[in-house]
Formats: C-alpha cells, structure tokens, sequence
C-alpha cells in the first residue's frame, strides 16, 4: 500500500504560510493535514473556515481535514463547501452521532475518516469500519503539536489494520502525534499508510524531511 505524506499546518510558520505550502507542493506530500480544534473537544483553538477557504484557492493539495470539536456533523456542511477533500472526526466527539455524522460527509462528496483517542479501544470502531474511508489513529493525546509518540500507539494500529482485514478492506490508517523520519519505519511496519508529521517536516527543509519520512 502507497505510503502518503500528510504535512500538518499546526507546525508552519503562519507569517510564510503560502510559500511553505508551495514548498509542500513540490514535496512528495500529496495530503495537507489541518487541524481544526475548538478548545471544548481539546483544550486548544486552532484555525477554522477562514484559514481553509483562504489556503484552498491557492493549492489542489488533497485537504485532509481533522476535526478536533464537539458534535462535528453541525460543520460538516461547511468545511465540504470550503474545500475538504476528507473529513475525519472523533468517535468520542459524535456522541451517539457517528454513523450519521459519516453518511452526512459522504453525501456531501467528500471522504469520511473516524479518529480515536490513545484511550479509546481499536474495537469501538468496528460498527463503522465498512463506511470508512480512512481511520486515524492518534498516538499522542489530541490537542497539541510537538508531543513524543506513545509507544502503545504501536499495537493499536496493527489491531486496527487486523479489523479492516478481517472485513477484506484496505482502508487507509493514519497516524498523527509525535512521527518523525527515527520512527515512521515502526508506524508503516504496524500498518499505518498515511503518516501526518508537523514539526518533522516544517523544520528544516521542507522536501527533505517529506522524504525522508516516505522512505524511512
């Protein structure tokens, strides 16, 4: 399965922004991971619509939109009409929601991801497993960049990869929080095939570090 690189904005410099999504551009990346958080859901705010529709007439980077907020379906609608190519929200946010919040997503064109916490059971996932196109799993506690891989995270993706397997799919595992070019080579071997990295790619040059994590 094709390894994608999913460089996440949190870790840009904000004043250059553009420019280092040019930089992205010419990357072997072809996702832009961008986290939206609503400081109830994680402790943080980061950027919302504006920042999304702003980028989006700039690039035809893949938007790999990662919904960090409380009752996600109330914004899905928005995010798909602002460019989001595929939005992943949290089984722990949907409250009682997540298959509605899915179908909402595919009806609107885009692609449907479901995320969980580091504490939050690979088995939870399996009722929904056969409407998704991409699961997430974070190996950091959500909510702030620059975290250490937890170490556990390691299992949890390969128990991920052996559910889709036992439904014969090859559904896409990403993982987000503290990958870097050291460990990426541990996360690929468990069955992650798109790996979200932010300060292992914004720091320093850009194609370099998207490459070593796509060979690593």
């Amino acid at each position: 399965m094709e390894t994608i690189i999913s460089p996440s904005i949190l870790a840009a410099d904000f004043t250059v922004l553009g420019k280092q999504i040019k930089e992205i551009e010419k990357s072997d990346a072809k996702y832009l991971h961008i986290d939206v958080m609503d400081g109830l859901f994680v402790p943080s705010i980061s950027f919302g619509m504006p920042v999304i529709a702003s980028i989006r007439k700039h690039t035809d980077l893949f938007f790999d939109v990662h919904l960090m907020i409380v009752e996600p379906i109330r914004y899905i609608e928005t995010f798909a009409d602002i460019g989001a190519d595929l939005l992943t929200f949290h089984l722990e946010a949907a409250e009682g929601r997540v298959e509605e919040t899915i179908d909402k997503i595919h009806a609107l064109g885009c692609k449907a991801g479901l995320s969980i916490k580091p504490g939050t059971p690979v088995s939870e996932l399996e009722p929904y497993v056969q409407k998704l196109d991409m699961i997430l799993i974070m190996t950091v506690e959500p909510g702030f960049g620059g975290q250490k891989y937890i170490p556990s995270s390691t299992e949890k993706i390969r128990e991920t990869r052996d559910l889709l397997e036992r439904y014969g799919l090859d559904t896409a595992v990403e993982v987000d929080g503290g990958i870097t070019a050291e460990n990426v080579c541990v996360v690929k071997e468990a069955g992650a095939n798109v790996i979200v990295a932010g300060s292992a790619v914004f720091k320093g040059d850009i194609a370099a570090n998207v490459r070593a994590l796509a060979e690593g």
